[in-house]
């Protein structure tokens, strides 16, 4: 059976994140990319893609977090965080035992696979990198 659309906007803003300098330098931006849509098939797994730019170089202290906000539902969880090298599958939700980190953050790459899908799975889902200072 095909699931339906598992859409993947980058974030409410749009499709660059912006990440300040510290001082009155002016605003130093991350450009964020993601598919669209995204379909999958129930039982079977999907990537959900996140590749990114950054003018500045990839810092030590990169951050990438992955939300999930379920179709009709208001609330947004964290499902997944990779920071200080290490990725961290959150301990919330159905995602926790189905969720694989495939990205690399030196090659501009912060994607997730989720395994195992379901129809409860149908939602947004945001990639959300940050890439202090």
């Amino acid at each position: 059976l095909v699931m339906g659309t598992i859409p993947v906007p980058r974030s409410p803003a749009g499709l660059t994140g912006l990440c300040p300098l510290a001082g009155p330098s002016p605003t130093s931006s991350i450009h964020v990319y993601t598919q669209r849509e995204v379909y999958g098939t129930v039982g079977s797994h999907v990537t959900l893609s996140c590749s990114f730019w950054s003018s500045e170089w990839i810092s030590e202290d990169i951050s990438i977090t992955w939300h999930f906000q379920a179709e009709g539902s208001r609330d947004s969880i964290s499902i997944f965080h990779y920071a200080k090298g290490q990725p961290y599958i959150d301990d919330v939700g159905s995602f926790k035992e189905r969720m694989e980190w495939v990205g690399n953050p030196h090659r501009k790459d912060g994607s997730i696979v989720i395994h195992n899908l379901d129809y409860t799975d149908n939602g947004t889902f945001t990639c959300d990198v940050k890439n202090p200072p």
